[in-house]
């Protein structure tokens, strides 16, 4: 077999292949095979018909289709492999000679990774949020707390900000009562903002055993969207009682014996929290700065395959759960469609590109994934997708989706080793040094892309 490559721009080729004649012969005798069992020929036993005998009946044409067909896979690897070549889905394969005893040529057009020229990143500096907590920020951490631990009680008076209230609605759109629009025994606490527009103005004031009636736009139903004169029945006031924030809230709301205990934990925490916020910022701040730096060309086919996966996706998934269509989602957002599809194309070019990129860094450095690393990842990604870690481990298993899970953990590593060698400085111009963070990978697993496809096995 001989095979030659043309590069037709940076992520596609064009493979040439002609293989001689002799080289079909394994296919030949299995497509000769295969006939044999599936059709009968009188005076001749089932698998036994000569092949002279199938090319009279059934004609030539067909054993070299089924030949070829079984034949190219093969072939096209060994050019894929002889050329060097990194390739992304499926190939065009147009068979441009086909002469019976001497040759079958044919040409494959397939896109490839492009080849990335990594420069010097020890250079990125990015700025990050400075790890500061504030009174403020432990006060509103205890109250937030505090409110937990709340109790409430019957009161005899007119509903006020603050109680929790149980309710019996009915909605009418001109004047007629919706089928689901009545609903009884709801817990309401006044001001939350929850519920109706306009239903904290109608229930103040109004003791149990009233009602009162006001107008809003429903947010959902039947008649979502269209205003309704809405009747609002208060069946019970309770006043709702905060408990004092001293040493017995302290033991009564955790392992403390004091309420300062309490509350330099709660500074700990908060500190914790913004330290992994920072290191989050950090990684993504890097990331934005690496992409500067390389030129990335995307295929086309690979762009468009991402950007219809990503709204697949949205809308099938994610919109689908909570009950809303594209038209609906953009209007909340306040987006046009035109904005929309703009967006979805930046956010796939970004994941594209920061795969190839850090791909690439994972050949530079000579990174590999460990079982311990590629265990600690399942774990995590198991937790986020409420599967067991059984469960999920199963499923990657039976989808094919273990290299996958090594890829996103490679790059994860390696958008740690461009991290470590960044200068990060918070806003108070301090350098950071950021430890090796075990959530590096989950940075880079939002920017998961199809672009991991196998070399895919062409057909005639």
């Amino acid at each position: 077999m001989k095979s030659a490559v043309e590069t037709l721009n940076p992520t596609r080729v064009r493979l040439t292949v002609e293989v001689p004649f002799e080289e079909l012969k394994p296919s030949l005798d299995a497509a000769y095979k295969k006939i044999n069992q599936q059709v009968t020929v009188k005076g001749f036993r089932q698998g036994k018909i000569p092949a002279r005998v199938i090319d009279q009946r059934f004609g030539r044409g067909a054993v070299l289709e089924e030949a070829v067909n079984d034949a190219l896979p093969k072939f096209y690897t060994e050019a894929v492999n002889e050329g060097e070549l990194n390739v992304l889905g499926q190939p065009e394969v147009d068979i441009t000679e086909l002469k019976d005893g001497e040759l079958l040529a044919f040409t494959a057009e397939v896109d490839i990774r492009p080849a990335l020229e990594i420069p010097d990143y020890s250079g990125i500096e990015v700025e990050v949020d400075a790890v500061e907590v504030s009174d403020e920020d432990i006060d509103k951490s205890v109250e937030q707390l505090r409110e937990r631990f709340a109790t409430t009680s019957p009161v005899e008076r007119a509903a006020q900000d603050g109680d929790v209230l149980t309710l019996n609605l009915e909605a009418k759109v001109d004047g007629e009562v919706l089928e689901d629009g009545v609903a009884e025994g709801v817990t309401y606490t006044v001001g939350s903002g929850e519920l109706l527009d306009g239903i904290d103005e109608a229930v103040k004031g109004v003791e149990a055993g009233n009602s009162a009636t006001f107008t809003s736009e429903l947010k959902g139903g039947s008649a979502e969207g269209k205003e309704a004169e809405v009747k609002v029945e208060v069946t019970e006031v309770k006043s709702r009682e905060l408990p004092e924030l001293d040493d017995d809230f302290a033991q009564l709301a955790s392992e403390f014996d004091t309420f300062e205990e309490l509350r330099a934990d709660s500074r700990k925490r908060l500190e914790q929290m913004k330290k992994y916020d920072q290191a989050t910022q950090a990684q993504e701040k890097v990331l934005d700065e690496l992409l500067k730096l390389v030129e990335v060309p995307i295929p086309e086919k690979l762009l468009a395959d991402e950007i219809e996966t990503r709204k697949h996706n949205l809308v099938n998934h994610q919109l689908g759960q909570m009950g809303l269509d594209l038209a609906k989602y953009l209007e909340i957002q306040g987006k046009t469609e035109e904005e929309f599809d703009a967006e979805t194309k930046e956010q796939a070019e970004k994941g594209i590109k920061t795969q190839f990129i850090l791909d690439e860094l994972v050949n530079k450095e000579k990174l590999n994934v460990s079982q311990e690393e590629l265990t600690e990842h399942l774990m995590r990604r198991a937790q986020s997708s409420g599967m067991s870690p059984d469960q999920f481990a199963q499923a990657v298993v039976e989808g094919g989706q273990v290299p996958m899970l090594v890829g996103e953990v490679a790059r994860g590593k390696a958008l740690a080793v461009v991290v470590e060698a960044a200068t990060v400085k918070d806003s108070n111009g301090e350098v950071i040094d950021l430890d090796d963070e075990d959530e590096t990978a989950e940075t880079v697993e939002a920017e998961g892309t199809d672009a991991e496809a196998a070399d895919e096995k062409p057909e005639a």
